[in-house]
C-alpha cells in the first residue's frame, strides 16, 4: 500500500522535477521540431526513425569522438540525413506524408537494430556522466534547488539544456516576429497565398522538414548521450510519437511545447520517482504511463489541438 507521508516528501518532489527535465529535453527538441514542419505543412511521423537514427549516430561519434558535442552534431546530421527522404518523398513528389513516415520510422529500428547488433554484439559500451554547467545561487530554492547524490537536479544541467531553452524562445519570435515565421504559418494555412507572394511553398516547406529532422536528431542523440549514457535498441520507446501528440497539443506555440515536454517527461520518470521513496510499482506499469498520458491528454485536450489547413497536403502549383 502506498504511504501519503512517502509521496508528500522533498526529496520525492525534487526527483520528480528533475525527472520531468531530464526526460523532457529530447521530447522537447523532437516537439520543437515537429511544431516547425507542421506551421509549414509537413506532418513527420516519422520521428522516432530519425530519433533512433540520432541516437545511435550520437552516441557513435561521443563514444569514439570522445565529446558529448561531436555526439550531438553527428545526432543532427543523422536525423537531417533522414529527413532529406522525407523532403525528396513527400514534399518534391507530392507522396503521402502518414505512409513515408511510417517507413522511416520502421527503416530507423530496423537499421540502428542491425548495426549495433553488428558492431557491439552482446557488449553495451556507455558514455561517461555529461559535464553539468551550474546556476549560482538557484540551488537555495527549497524543492527545486535540493540536492540528491550530491547534484543539484534542477539548475545543473548540461549546457546543451539551456541552449535548449534558448533556441525555443528563438523559434518562438521567429514564429512572431520574422518574415521567415510568416513565410512558414503561410506554407502551412495558406500555400497559394505564399506562391503568389513570390516564395516558394516547397523551399519553405523543405527547410522546415530539414530543420524538424535535425532536432529529432539532437532529441535522440540526447537521449543516448546525455540521458542513457549507452544506446540500446528501441531507446526511444514510441517517444518520436509523444512529440507529435505535444507539438499537435502546443497549438503551434513553441512555449508551450516546453510544458507539454516537462509533463510527458514526468509520466516518463514517475515509477524512478516513486522507487527513490521505497514505493515499489511494477516496470510493465512504468512502460504503460507515459502512453496512459498520452490517451487521457487526448481525450481532455484533442479538440483544443491546432492543426494547419494545409497539413499533410502536398503543394501543386496552380492545382485547386
Amino acid at each position: 500500500m502506498i504511504l501519503a507521508s512517502e509521496i508528500w516528501t522533498q526529496v520525492f518532489w525534487t526527483s520528480v522535477v528533475a525527472g520531468g527535465l531530464l526526460a523532457g529535453v529530447p521530447l522537447m527538441f523532437t516537439a520543437l521540431g515537429e511544431t516547425i514542419s507542421e506551421r509549414a505543412g509537413v506532418l513527420n511521423i516519422g520521428l522516432e526513425g530519425m530519433m533512433l537514427l540520432g541516437a545511435y549516430v550520437g552516441f557513435l561519434g561521443a563514444h569514439y569522438g570522445n565529446s558529448v558535442w561531436l555526439g550531438y552534431l553527428a545526432g543532427i546530421a543523422a536525423g537531417m540525413l533522414a529527413s532529406v527522404f522525407m523532403v525528396v518523398l513527400c514534399v518534391w513528389l507530392g507522396l503521402d506524408q502518414i505512409v513515408v513516415g511510417i517507413a522511416i520510422t520502421l527503416a530507423g529500428e530496423g537499421i540502428t537494430s542491425v548495426l549495433h547488433g553488428a558492431q557491439f554484439g552482446e557488449s553495451e559500451p556507455r558514455l561517461g556522466a555529461t559535464p553539468t554547467v551550474a546556476i549560482p545561487l538557484l540551488d537555495r530554492i527549497p524543492v527545486l534547488g535540493q540536492e540528491i547524490h550530491g547534484q543539484k537536479p534542477l539548475f545543473q544541467q548540461p549546457l546543451i539544456v539551456y541552449l535548449g531553452f534558448a533556441l525555443v524562445a528563438a523559434v518562438a519570435w521567429t514564429f512572431r516576429s520574422t518574415n521567415i515565421g510568416l513565410n512558414l504559418r503561410a506554407a502551412g494555412e495558406k500555400p497559394e497565398a505564399l506562391d503568389a507572394a513570390g516564395v516558394s511553398v516547397l523551399a519553405t516547406r523543405s527547410y522546415a522538414a530539414l530543420s524538424t529532422g535535425a532536432l529529432a536528431g539532437l532529441g535522440g542523440a540526447y537521449l543516448s548521450t546525455g540521458v542513457a549514457g549507452v544506446f540500446t535498441p528501441f531507446l526511444t520507446q514510441g517517444q518520436g510519437f509523444m512529440a507529435i501528440v505535444v507539438a499537435m497539443l502546443a497549438r503551434g506555440k513553441p512555449l508551450w511545447v516546453i510544458i507539454g515536454s516537462f509533463l510527458f517527461g514526468i509520466s516518463i520518470s514517475l515509477i524512478s520517482s516513486l522507487q527513490l521513496v521505497g514505493i515499489n510499482i511494477s516496470t510493465d506499469v512504468g512502460h504503460a504511463l507515459p502512453f496512459i498520458a498520452i490517451i487521457v491528454a487526448l481525450i481532455l485536450f484533442a479538440r483544443r489541438a491546432y492543426l494547419p489547413p494545409a497539413l499533410a497536403l502536398p503543394y501543386v502549383r496552380g492545382a485547386r
